[in-house]
């Protein structure tokens, strides 16, 4: 990769890339770019970032990847429109599974840039990366319980990094939270109101190592989140399959889509 675009989309698939990745100074900045749908997880964009992200752990100029967004949502989760699809709740879960693991055992670190919301999905994408930033326009929520769902397989990475009694809360309220609490339960490694400057020093730090002083390092920091994935990622995938297949979830997410409160909602 050279010190210039990449765009890992197709555009004949319709609109375009909704990823793209550019490399300056060492840093491969990897962009989710699918606003319409407040960047949500959709089968094509996985693939895309799972492609985005193979294609900088192979370029010998990277020394760490930045994951960042446009738009106002980092990412929403799932993408609901698909999640009904025949065949859906067995392939989204393993899909997930796939790029959640590829960030945890890629070579080089990840760094997440969050400026805006992030949702369900979304937190897993945060816990399988090295280092978290996140800006005063940022919040989280674990929204799935509303939906007749649970945090599955997002769990592999997020559970051995949470504190536990901020995973109980907010798995189970799905209520919204701010960076700085991001921050207290160990979501987020820093806060900050100018989301650039606070990285400057973490990837200044970055550009300064060796590759395999980094990949090294990195596997010290992820081998208990990947004693995780081997242990549990069956169960936690059949879960999730499970909870997307049921008649509730199906009222959950048509009840999300129609813009409704559920039947359960009091």
């Amino acid at each position: 990769m050279t010190d210039a675009t990449t765009d890992t989309g197709n555009a004949a698939a319709g609109g375009g890339p909704l990823v793209r990745a550019v490399r300056e100074r060492g840093i491969t900045t990897v962009t989710l770019d699918s606003p319409h749908n407040r960047n949500a997880l959709s089968a094509r964009l996985v693939d895309e970032l799972r492609q985005a992200l193979d294609a900088a752990a192979a370029d010998d100029g990277t020394r760490a990847v930045v994951l960042t967004h446009t738009g106002g949502t980092f990412c929403a989760g799932a993408d609901l429109s698909e999640a009904t699809a025949p065949g859906a709740a067995t392939a989204a879960p393993l899909g997930l599974v796939r790029l959640l693991r590829d960030l945890v055992e890629l070579p080089v670190p990840v760094v997440a840039r969050v400026t805006g919301h992030v949702r369900a999905g979304g937190l897993g994408l945060l816990g399988a990366c090295d280092i978290s930033a996140a800006g005063p326009a940022a919040s989280f929520a674990f929204t799935e319980a509303r939906l007749g769902l649970a945090p599955a397989v997002i769990s592999l990475p997020l559970l051995p990094r949470l504190d536990p009694r901020a995973a109980g809360r907010y798995y189970l309220t799905g209520e919204r939270f701010d960076a700085a609490e991001a921050v207290r339960i160990g979501l987020v490694t820093l806060a900050s109101d100018d989301v650039d400057a606070g990285l400057a020093p973490v990837l200044d730090g970055l550009r300064k190592g060796s590759p395999q002083g980094l990949a090294a390092s990195k596997k010290l920091v992820t081998a208990e989140v990947l004693r995780a994935f081997d242990r549990d990622t069956a169960a936690l995938a059949e879960e999730s399959a499970r909870l997307f297949g049921s008649e509730e979830a199906r009222e959950g997410m048509t009840a999300f889509l129609e813009r409704r409160a559920p039947r359960w909602a009091r």
